[in-house]
C-alpha cells in the first residue's frame, strides 16, 4: 500500500531516504555553476565546501560504526546505484559547459576563471574519480564504461589498470607503486607515482595480452580506449572553449589528478605486509589498509574511507562495505579531508602518522626488527 501523497511506495521510499546522504556530492554541481556565474569571492567555494564543509560535518554527526546487511540485493542498493550513474552526465555537462562558458565570460579575471576550474578540479577528483573507482569495480560493462568516461575526463585513464591488476595485487608491498613508503614524503610521492603509475599500468596490460600470446598492439589492449577517450575529451575542450578552454581543462584535470594521489597516499602509508621469501608476501589482512569512521567525509566518499573491507571484497558496492574497529585494522585520527590536507605538510603529517605506524608494527609484526627492506621503494618488475 503507496503512502499517502508519495509516488513511492513504503518500502521504496525507505530506501531512497537511507541512501540520500550519499546524494550530497550531486550538490556540488550547481555549486560549480554558481562560482562562473558570478565569480568573485564565490570561486572559493567548490575547495571549501569539500575540504572544509565535510569536515565540519564529521565534527558534529560522528562516526558510523554500523554495517549494513550483507544479503542486500541489487534492488534495495539501486538509490544507492543511482547517483554513481546520475553523477557521469551532470560531471560530463557541467565539465564542458563551463569549458564554453567560462573563456567567454567577461565577467571573470583571468585569476577567476582559473579558479573555477581549480574547483571544478577539485570536485572531478574527490568525486568523479571516486565515483570511477566503485564502477570499474562492478562486473556489468555499462558502469565499466561510465568509469572509464569518467576518468577519461580527467586524462588518467590507465588508472583503471593500474588499479586492477597492480594495485589490489601488490598493495602494502615494494612492487605497489601507491603503497607510500614510511617516511615518504607527498613531495616525493607523488612525481613518483606520475611517472611510475602508468608504466607499471602499461606493462599490466602487455603482461596480460602475453600471457595470450598476444602483442601489445593488440586491439584489446585497454590502452588503446584510453587514449581515443582521452583524445576525444581534449579535441571537445578544443572545439568549445578554444586554447584558453583547452587550458582550464587541463587545469581541472591536473587537480583532480593531485586529489587522486592525496587519496592514494594516506590509504596505506608506511603499512606492509610480510616478506615470506622467495618473492612472497603474505595475504592482504584488513591491517594493510588505514580506515575512517567519519560519517559524513563517507558520505562524500561512499564510504571509501572503509578501505580494508573494499580490498577484502573489491567488487562489494560502497553501502555494505563494513566497518573494522581498531582491533582489527589502523584507524586515522580524521577524515580523509583532514588528511589529504596534513599530507601536503610533510613534517605535519610525520608527526600525526609516524607514531601510527611505529604502533602498528609493534602491535602486529614484532618480530621485525630490521624493517629498511619494507621502507624502500623499488620500481615494478615487468610481469
Amino acid at each position: 500500500m503507496a503512502l499517502e501523497g508519495t509516488i513511492l511506495p513504503p518500502t521504496e521510499l525507505a530506501r531512497a531516504t537511507r541512501a540520500l546522504p550519499f546524494w550530497l556530492s550531486l550538490g556540488l554541481i550547481p555549486l560549480a555553476w554558481v562560482t562562473a556565474l558570478y565569480g568573485g569571492w564565490t570561486v572559493i567555494l567548490l575547495p571549501l565546501t569539500t575540504w572544509y564543509l565535510f569536515t565540519l560535518l564529521d565534527a558534529v554527526v560522528g562516526l558510523n560504526l554500523d554495517n549494513a546487511d550483507l544479503s542486500a540485493t541489487e534492488s534495495d542498493l539501486f538509490w544507492y546505484r543511482l547517483v554513481t550513474l546520475i553523477w557521469v552526465p551532470a560531471q560530463f555537462l557541467t565539465l564542458f559547459g563551463l569549458v564554453w562558458y567560462v573563456p567567454q565570460a567577461e565577467h571573470l579575471s583571468g585569476f577567476e576563471r582559473f579558479m573555477v576550474f581549480f574547483g571544478v578540479g577539485v570536485i572531478t577528483g574527490t568525486v568523479g574519480i571516486n565515483y570511477s573507482h566503485e564502477l570499474m569495480h562492478q562486473k556489468n560493462r555499462l558502469e565499466r564504461f561510465l568509469a572509464d568516461a569518467l576518468l577519461a575526463m580527467v586524462l588518467y585513464s590507465h588508472f583503471r589498470s593500474e588499479h586492477l591488476l597492480v594495485h589490489h595485487r601488490y598493495v602494502a608491498t615494494p612492487r605497489d607503486t601507491v603503497t607510500a613508503r614510511y617516511n615518504e614524503g607527498f613531495h616525493r610521492f607523488y612525481p613518483r607515482v606520475l611517472r611510475e603509475s602508468l608504466i607499471s599500468a602499461f606493462r599490466a596490460e602487455k603482461a596480460m595480452l602475453a600471457r595470450k600470446g598476444l602483442p601489445w598492439t593488440d586491439r584489446g589492449n585497454p590502452f588503446f580506449k584510453y587514449w581515443g577517450l582521452q583524445l576525444s575529451c581534449l579535441v571537445l575542450a578544443l572545439l568549445l572553449g578554444g586554447w584558453s578552454g583547452l587550458l582550464l581543462f587541463l587545469v581541472q584535470a591536473g587537480v583532480a589528478i593531485w586529489q587522486l594521489e592525496l587519496v592514494n597516499y594516506i590509504e596505506h602509508y608506511g603499512l606492509t605486509r610480510k616478506h615470506l621469501g622467495d618473492g612472497r608476501y603474505e595475504h592482504v589482512q584488513p591491517r594493510h589498509s588505514w580506515n575512517a569512521a567519519h560519517k559524513a567525509s563517507n558520505w562524500l566518499l561512499i564510504n571509501l574511507q572503509r578501505h580494508s573491507d573494499h580490498h577484502y571484497k573489491p567488487d562489494r558496492r560502497f553501502p555494505v562495505l563494513q566497518n573494522y574497529g581498531a582491533d582489527a585494522a589502523p584507524q586515522l585520527p580524521h577524515g580523509y579531508p583532514v588528511m589529504t590536507m596534513a599530507a601536503m605538510c610533510p613534517p605535519v603529517w610525520r608527526r600525526i602518522m609516524n607514531p601510527r605506524v611505529r604502533k602498528w608494527r609493534a602491535m602486529y609484526y614484532p618480530e621485525i626488527t630490521d624493517w629498511t627492506p619494507y621502507n624502500k621503494h623499488t620500481t615494478p618488475l615487468p610481469r
